[in-house]
């Protein structure tokens, strides 16, 4: 499965604008289009193919939210190779050496120029964007929810993964402790808090910039990619969050969980 584009013009999409969700869903990973300009990084066809690349499903997923839900969605066009969109310009991992156990030969040698040159090409208007949608709605009265949508690898670094539904949280755990529970009780999926990742591992970049300082409510959802593999399982992933979220949102609004 790939996204495609015919050249480059802008690092962000924004689909279904006019959604009157409360919900604002974000896929920072949802490419893995390589642009002309940055090059393939010296990777073959297959590796701009892989999990190294993008995550693979995480826009079906959140596309399939954003319908259901009649939700705004604000994604990515680029891939996470070229500058990881979940990761601030002084992380070593915006611009990736290596990737589990791929080395990404365009990105060793990245100097300061570049990385400049990659951050405001991509990451300044990516957040930007996001950041103009937030602060309309806020300033309308609505302010939203922000849900980001990842998916991960059943292995990874040769060890096997038992977690299918991952609930990541920032400061604010309210949210994803609703969401797991609702998970837990509407779902047959493993589902775990603050896995396969969680704030320690530097993944919620997006919810710490974005959501944090103004106090929304948010979650990052991971979803292990071997279960959204195809068109079809991602529709069915879809209608098996869509509730989820419903009833932890509806939880929240009772007051039945609360912030730390």
């Amino acid at each position: 499965m790939s996204v495609s584009h015919n050249r480059f013009d802008t690092p962000v999409a924004v689909e279904n604008p006019g959604g009157d969700s409360d919900v604002l869903i974000v896929c920072e990973h949802a490419s893995n289009h390589f642009p002309e300009e940055f090059g393939t990084l010296g990777l073959s066809e297959a590796d701009r193919r892989a999990h190294i690349a993008w995550d693979s499903g995480a826009l079906g997923i959140a596309r399939g939210l954003s319908a259901r839900l009649n939700a705004t969605l604000v994604r990515a066009t680029v891939s996470r190779l070229i500058y990881d969109l979940n990761r601030p310009p002084d992380a070593t991992g915006a611009m990736p050496t290596k990737s589990e156990i791929f080395d990404i030969p365009g990105n060793a040698s990245v100097d300061d120029a570049e990385r400049l040159r990659r951050t405001q090409a991509i990451y300044l208007p990516f957040h930007a964007r996001l950041h103009a949608e937030i602060a309309a709605r806020i300033a309308a009265g609505r302010p939203p929810v922000i849900v980001t949508i990842h998916s991960f690898t059943p292995v990874y670094f040769g060890k096997a993964r038992a977690v299918e539904f991952g609930v990541i949280h920032d400061a604010d755990p309210a949210l994803a402790l609703a969401t797991v529970e609702a998970a837990r009780a509407l779902t047959d999926l493993r589902v775990e808090l603050n896995e396969p990742y969680s704030a320690a591992d530097q993944v919620t970049h997006t919810l710490r910039l974005q959501a944090t300082p103004y106090g929304l409510r948010n979650v990052m959802l991971e979803i292990r990619n071997d279960l959204i593999a195809t068109p079809g399982a991602e529709e069915a992933m879809a209608d098996k969050l869509v509730p989820v979220l419903r009833r932890a949102m509806g939880e929240l609004q009772r007051g039945r969980h609360r912030s730390a």
